[in-house]
């Protein structure tokens, strides 16, 4: 495939180009076989696969049903939008219950139409009692790097993100020792200043749903968000749904901590793609009423939207740049993932997904693999 005349985002910037694909791979121009299918995307943007590494689920199933039918259609559904790689995340339960979660996915293989599944965020556990949002209470309980480890094998290497309140006993020791086969994230915390920067100190690197159950910044006590900021090598994920965050957070975000460091999340569950109604996160009752997606006593409990929605909010209505919310939807989260060698830019020897974007910031067309869908 070739497609033509389209201004290509490059993991920075937009420029005039044609993307050239072979065998599902993208080429250079001088590797081409000039044998397949042309595209003109005249008027279109051109980018990279989205990249979704914190979502729970879609069009009535949830990660945590841990079952081959719920995660094949996540996955196509997921596709269908343009965000081709996937990481769900998990909720707060106990291991007996997180282990099936972990297997089903490490038996996952994507069909044609359906989003590689490249990684799996557990949000819990590991939290704070006193931060739960939409997480179950009965089942937070303190970081236990053994049980990490058992849920790993079971997952077959595929937990990439671990959340963690630093705060609570043993997480610290938790983070020293495991930090360097997972991407530990700060989360789900009433974390000081302090506590955060000792959290990063020990090898923490990521912040999950910024700004959401955690403190926020104060002038005396500038807490977590703080913290983060100031360690260049902290990645924080945002919500982007226009209910989550106002924009003018989220545009503060983006300049506290650099377009080369924002990562786009949905934090989307199963009502996505659906009608309002009721639903359910974490085994807990959820009222989807257009964009809010709340418990019954109003706490937000996920968004009820997809990345790609976020990436069109974020451009259209919070003022960020087209090359910034690229950015944090694609090269980004794959950098976080550890899988930017393969996926997240249109760079010759990556994995052909690509997305073409009109000039309202809408997908029109999805390329999966080097395969129109």
């Amino acid at each position: 495939m070739r497609i033509t005349n389209g201004r290509v985002f490059n993991g920075s910037c937009l420029a005039e180009g044609d993307v050239f694909i072979n065998e599902g791979l993208f080429v250079e121009e001088s590797a081409y076989v000039d044998d397949g299918a042309v595209v003109d995307a005249a008027g279109m943007t051109v980018a990279p696969g989205l990249i979704d590494l914190h979502f729970h689920g879609a069009v009535g199933f949830d990660f945590c049903d841990a079952t081959p039918q719920s995660l094949a259609a996540i996955a196509a559904y997921e596709a269908s939008q343009g965000i081709t790689a996937i990481c769900p995340a998990t909720m707060t339960f106990t291991e007996e219950t997180l282990l099936p979660i972990m297997a089903n996915a490490a038996a996952f293989t994507p069909a044609a139409d359906q989003a590689a599944l490249v990684g799996i965020n557990m949000e819990g556990p590991f939290i704070s009692p006193n931060k739960v949002g939409a997480q179950n209470p009965l089942y937070v309980q303190q970081a236990d790097g053994h049980m990490l480890e058992r849920l790993q094998e079971a997952s077959g290497g595929l937990i990439k993100l671990v959340d963690i309140a630093p705060e609570e006993p043993g997480a610290l020791e938790f983070i020293a020792r495991e930090h360097e086969s997972v991407r530990i994230s700060v989360a789900h915390t009433c974390a000081t200043y302090d506590d955060a920067a000792a959290a990063f100190d020990a090898g923490a690197r990521h912040v999950t749903h910024l700004y959401n159950a955690m403190p926020g910044l104060h002038h005396r006590t500038p807490g977590p968000i703080a913290a983060a900021a100031e360690r260049d090598d902290v990645t924080p994920e945002i919500i982007c749904d226009g209910v989550h965050i106002h924009p003018a957070m989220v545009r503060l975000a983006f300049k506290l901590f650099g377009p080369q460091r924002m990562i786009l999340i949905s934090d989307t569950m199963e009502a996505a793609g659906l009608a309002d109604g009721e639903y359910s996160l974490g085994g807990q009752p959820v009222t989807v009423r257009g964009k809010h997606a709340t418990l019954h006593d109003g706490t937000l409990a996920g968004s009820n939207t997809n990345l790609a929605l976020c990436l069109g909010t974020a451009v259209r209505e919070m003022g960020i740049p087209l090359e910034h919310a690229l950015r944090a939807a694609t090269l980004n989260p794959a950098c976080a993932l550890g899988i930017q060698g393969s996926r997240g830019s249109i760079a010759a020897g990556k994995v052909a997904d690509c997305i073409l974007l009109d000039d309202q910031v809408r997908v029109q067309q999805v390329v999966l693999r080097g395969q129109p869908l």
